[in-house]
Parts: structure tokens; sequence; C-alpha cells
């Protein structure tokens, strides 16, 4: 079985990055610099991702100032609304309003991918808000239900699904944290299968990903192994190894054995540890190893370092186990 590593969430701006947006919002520098200064972290990150072998590559989507800002700011429908607290961390988003039913905008949410992970010869995932997490942290005055929402939202990605393809996207991740914190059932659950159908029917030939975080995985991995996905992610900061026994076969299996909460590095003995400990109890087709959620809550310097864990990890256990 294949072991790899990658960057599974938004990495952080870089000290030089965040003074440059301020002096943004001040005044102090144009549009143009702090552009300049986006692509240049972005291809730093690139980068990064190359020399620790994580694979495909992101650039860390740093222009993003939260995973659904592109979306509220870009598809029809949709206002920003108020900052809002990003589940159980000091940290806010701006919650997206919906008045009516939304509508994309072709080539306006790749137009906000960093074009570094795409131009450098590498292969490159696109990370984006899945349909459950934006429907549930939306606010709804669309009158749509939420499943009919989430169902909606599904066959709207699916179509920017078939864009990123075009453009040569290798891989498309989906953020689900609200999945596992709020773990669906009965009528909710149906929509989030029949949206994830819909971004499968585009996706033929591209590898696709749910990654949940925030929360235990264990409750919500009867759904969880009904989502038609290649690979769906565990943070394993809340979920205990035992409770992935339940794993579903065939699907690939994404372990979250980076702590984005604490700026210590982790220890990879420790790792390659607990990845072998896991694969004695399931069968998943293929593992992926990466941070459990956005590394974006640490500065820059500390997440690489715990980064570093992961080449090392993937070598102890050989690339495959």
């Amino acid at each position: 079985m294949q072991v790899d590593a990658a960057l599974t969430g938004a990495y952080p701006r870089s000290e030089a990055l965040v003074a440059a947006t301020r002096d943004l919002d001040r005044g102090r520098t144009t549009p143009e610099a702090v552009a300049a200064l986006f692509a240049r972290s972005e291809g730093e990150v690139v980068d990064l991702e190359r020399r620790l072998g994580l694979a495909p590559a992101t650039g860390g989507i740093l222009r993003w100032a939260d995973l659904f800002r592109p979306i509220a700011e870009t598809w029809s429908g949709f206002t920003v609304g108020p900052l809002t607290r990003w589940f159980e961390t000091n940290t806010f988003f701006r919650q997206p309003i919906l008045h009516h039913p939304p509508e994309r905008a072709p080539g306006a949410l790749a137009a906000r991918l960093p074009a570094a992970a795409r131009t450098t010869g590498t292969r490159a995932k696109a990370i984006l808000p899945g349909p459950y997490t934006l429907a549930g942290l939306l606010e709804n005055r669309s009158g749509e239900t939420n499943e009919a929402l989430v169902h909606r939202l599904g066959r709207l990605l699916a179509a920017e699904v078939t864009e990123l393809k075009g453009l040569g996207y290798a891989g498309v991740q989906f953020q689900e944290p609200l999945l596992v914190v709020d773990v669906p059932s009965g009528p909710r659950a149906e929509s989030v299968v029949a949206a994830y159908r819909a971004i499968a029917e585009a996706a033929t030939g591209t590898a696709t990903t749910v990654w949940t975080f925030f929360a235990d995985a264990g409750p919500a991995l009867p759904v969880l192994a009904r989502i038609p996905v290649g690979t769906i992610g565990v943070d394993l900061a809340e979920t205990e190894p035992e409770e992935l026994a339940r794993f579903p076969e065939g699907k690939g299996l994404g372990l979250g054995v980076i702590d984005p909460r604490t700026s210590l590095p982790e220890d990879p003995t420790a790792v390659v540890e607990i990845v072998r400990r896991i694969l004695g109890t399931t069968s998943p087709s293929s593992v992926t190893l990466g941070p459990g959620g956005p590394l974006d809550l640490l500065p820059w310097g500390p997440a690489a370092r715990k980064l570093e864990v992961l080449p090392e990890a993937v070598a102890r256990l050989g690339g495959s186990a």
C-alpha cells in the first residue's frame, strides 16, 4: 500500500505578507506590490512542498482571507457578512450571507487559486470548501432548505471541478469539518451523498479528497463511507486510532498526524508507530500523511518545521506499509 504526504489545508502567511496586507488597508502600499508578494510567497510554499515531497502541490491558498471568501465574493447570490468565530478556535471568518439561490461565475474561483501550484511542472491540488460545511456555516436567506442547498452547492462545485480539470489540476480536496462536528443523518446525510455524487461525476480521472477536522471522525464514518471520493482524511488529534478499525475498505485514508494547534514538532518515531498501529486494523487503498487541519493558525517558521516530520515518517515506512 502506497504511503504519501501532502499539505492538507491553508498555510500561514509570512510576517512580511501580513505586514504588506495591513499596509495596503492603510494606503501605505499598492495592490500591485502586494500581489507580487503573494505570488512570490505562493512560489515559496510550492518550493517547500516540492522539497519535502508533499504532493500534489497547493501553494498554500495564501490569498484566501478565509475558506469561504472567494465563493462569497464571486458567486452570485452572496454578500460577505459579519465576523464569525471559526469553530472553537480564536480566529474568525466573514460569514457568507446567501440571499437567493447561488450561481457560479466561470473562471472566478480558479483565478483565486495559487498559479504557482500549476505552473512549475508539479502536479497541483485545489483546496475548496465542502458543500455541507459551506451550507451549514453560511446565513441562508434564500428560502431553500438546507438539504436542497447542499445538493445545489454540490452541483456548482462539480462545475468548478470540471473547470479545474481543464486547467490541469490533478486533485481537488474539500474541507469538511462540519461533517464531524455536526454529523448529518436522515435527509441531511442523503443530501451530502447526492452532492458528492455530482462532484464524483465531474471528477472522473481526478483525485478527490474530503478532509475532516476539529472533531472525532468515528461517529461520522457511516456517512463518510458513502461519500464517493477517493480519500477521506481524519484529524488524529481528535480521533482515536481504534475508531478507524471501522474505516471503509477501498478508500484512501488521510491521517492528520501533524497537530496544527501546537507549534511543537511531532516525533517521527511516534508518527510511524501510530500509522502502523492504524494499518494493523484497517485496509485502505492508500495512505496520505498530513496536518490534521489548516496550519494557518501557526507562524510560517514553526509550520515549516512541523512539516519536516512528514518525509522522514514516509521514509521510515518505506513509502509503503
